[in-house]
């Protein structure tokens, strides 16, 4: 890397190449201009033969600069000694043609006696703008020229053009100034365009750290839900260009692992998958590629053909089930694998991960242990999720759907300082429908605005219950933030509660914005302008969550529940920790998501997070129930009595 002087230096070297052969091509055609009006005055010597001389030496030397220019300068110290050489050698040549043309005006007389100053002042000033970047040669440059031309005028007392001479040098100071200060600023650009250049690279070397980190897993070191997401989308996008040949989305979901945090706490499962992570890394290759994807789940892509991709998983299976050595306890982990290949189970990234996650789902409902493969009978699941989404399309929504409201806790006070409204669905064919099912069928069928409205309106009614000092916090899907009418419908019907704005809160999910953050980031500034808060839910799920709190208008980050659960560990603490130093970098808040422990609880209030969130501290239950619990837990030194009072 190129930086202080010697960056300086090859940039006035270069500069210099561009410039120097036309004061060379000047100078010739001057000496020759010159030669020629005194070429019958003057000796054949002095008139012809030297200037003929001075004339093919200056166009030689023009020659070479000229073909400089296509050749690179190797490096700082080349071009210093090159800057040396025309330091030194620069007024040896000005000192030489003004000698000659000093002793050509003894021959000459009139108008031609007097074009050799004007000769001897065109040469220098246009050498001097042509060292407008080396100001050392152009000075030595000036005392060559003008010291033989002032002392031979005195010597031969010619008053008026001593008077010259000196003028010459008065103006020849000024300009050598003014192309120091010209030097300077030329200094300064390049000083400035380096300093550019290292901020560039730092900040490019700090965006591919980001990268990294964002596709790595923070407690296994291997690659995340984002890299495989990446990876599965690159295979899909090789296969609609040149390549047509199958591979195989996986998902492996690890056996007997709950018990084993049940049984001997957080910290030892987490080294139980480090341990597991390390042996799938062990097997990874050009044609396997493994992640974690959350909790003991991993995913699997390889690239080839269905029976060599049973046959790589059957090796993991192995590995997996080897004992695990975790300080004196020797345990056992097993793991169940869903498959979906490409092209037979789907062609888009969303069709395959879905039905090797069903695959998975039936492998450990009918068949632990082993590898399931999505096929026909598969199909059933799918037709259940479209049966769901034909029951969402006759579905009674103001009388089906419901409100129900889990508490968030100010964690300095433990105060309920917010409720957040979740929904819930009874389908009279269908009966209790899983809402995160629910609202993939409604993002799917065109319904999800009018769901959301419905549940908004249910939501308000139950807020006006609530004691003022509590907020609401309702989601938001993508296509909420992308329908201007929803989102203008649910202004209008908080400006009609006539309650304070900054009760009010919107959560959104970084991959709901991604779709279209211009507009998102619109629809959020106008939120936040009416006085209403925003809320980025999961954070740390996205694939660029640190350019999303920069760009985006936000008062609350929530932080994904993966990341309580990595508290156990000091990384994780660190990670965490670092995330609410960057949210209050920015000015944002904090909410740390999925507390269930009394130790991630101590932990999160520890790291200085505000406000927490979690089963701990109250599972979603309806208002009536919620309303019941709230005098014993406002102000309660106990988190747990709303979970206590909630079933599970």
């Amino acid at each position: 890397m190129l930086t202080g002087r010697y960056s300086l230096i090859r940039s006035q070297y270069l500069q210099l190449k561009r410039q120097l052969p036309w004061a060379y091509v000047s100078l010739a055609f001057s000496t020759f201009a010159l030669a020629f009006l005194h070429r019958d005055a003057a000796p054949h010597l002095i008139g012809r033969t030297l200037p003929l001389l001075l004339v093919a030496a200056a166009l030689a030397r023009a020659a070479y600069w000229f073909n400089s220019r296509s050749s690179e300068v190797a490096g700082d110290e080349e071009a210093k000694r090159r800057l040396l050489t025309i330091s030194v050698l620069g007024p040896f040549i000005g000192m030489a043609f003004t000698l000659w043309a000093l002793i050509l005006s003894d021959f000459s007389g009139g108008v031609n006696h007097g074009y050799v100053t004007v000769y001897i002042a065109l040469a220098l000033f246009g050498t001097l703008v042509c060292l407008l970047h080396v100001p050392r040669a152009a000075v030595a440059t000036c005392v060559a020229v003008l010291g033989p031309l002032v002392c031979h005028t005195l010597v031969a007392g010619h008053f008026a053009e001593t008077a010259m001479a000196f003028n010459m040098a008065l103006v020849a100071g000024i300009v050598t100034w003014v192309l120091a200060d010209s030097q300077r600023v030329f200094a300064e650009l390049v000083h400035s365009q380096h300093k550019l250049a290292d901020k560039r690279r730092v900040a490019g070397k700090l965006n591919d750290e980001n990268l990294r980190l964002a596709l790595t897993d923070h407690l296994t070191a291997m690659p995340n839900r984002r890299a495989f997401q990446r990876k599965l989308r690159e295979m899909l996008e090789a296969r609609q260009t040149t390549d047509q040949s199958p591979f195989c989305v996986a998902m492996l979901d690890l056996d007997q692992f709950k018990p084993v945090n049940d049984s001997y706490g957080h910290v030892v499962g987490d080294k139980v998958l480090v341990e597991i992570a390390r042996r799938l890394m062990a097997r990874s290759n050009s044609a396997l590629f493994v992640s974690r994807l959350g909790g003991d789940e991993f995913g699997i892509l390889f690239d080839g053909p269905q029976p060599l991709a049973e046959r790589a998983i059957v090796e993991l299976s192995k590995d997996i089930r080897q004992p695990v050595d975790i300080h004196d306890h020797q345990l056992r982990i097993g793991c169940s694998v869903g498959m979906a290949v490409y092209p037979d189970a789907g062609v888009v990234a969303e069709t395959l991960f879905d039905r090797s996650d069903y695959a998975l789902y039936h492998g450990k409902s009918t068949s632990r242990g082993s590898c399931v493969v999505f096929a026909e009978e598969h199909e059933l699941a799918v037709r259940h999720a479209q049966r769901i989404e034909s029951a969402l399309q006759s579905a009674d929504l103001e009388r089906e759907l419901t409100v129900h409201f889990q508490p968030i806790y100010d964690a300095r006070t433990m105060s309920v300082t917010s409720v957040e409204a979740l929904a819930r669905w009874h389908s009279p064919t269908l009966g209790a429908v899983d809402t995160e099912k629910m609202i993939q069928a409604a993002e799917r069928s065109g319904k999800i605005n009018e769901i959301t409205l419905h549940l908004f309106s249910k939501a308000l009614i139950a807020f006006h219950k609530l004691p003022k000092e509590i907020s609401l916090s309702f989601n938001l899907s993508a296509e909420d933030i992308a329908s201007t009418t929803t989102v203008r419908e649910l202004i209008a019907m908080v400006v009609a509660t006539r309650l304070p704005p900054q009760r009010f809160i919107f959560e959104v999910t970084e991959t709901s914005l991604v779709r279209d953050l211009d507009s998102a980031r619109e629809v959020l500034g106008r939120l936040r302008t009416l006085g209403m808060r925003v809320a980025l839910d999961d954070f740390g799920t996205g694939y660029s969550s640190l350019g999303t709190l920069h760009d985006l208008p936000l008062d609350i980050v929530k932080v994904d529940r993966s990341f309580a659960e990595g508290m156990a560990s000091k990384s994780g603490r660190q990670i965490v920790s670092a995330i609410r130093n960057l949210a209050q970098s920015l000015g944002l808040e904090c909410t740390m998501e999925g507390i269930e422990s009394e130790a991630q609880l101590v932990e999160t209030s520890l790291i200085g997070y505000r406000y927490a969130q979690g089963f701990l501290l109250g599972r979603p239950m309806p208002i009536d129930e919620l309303l019941s619990a709230l005098p014993q837990s406002l102000g309660a030194p106990l988190p747990k009595a709303l979970g206590r009072r909630t079933p599970a």
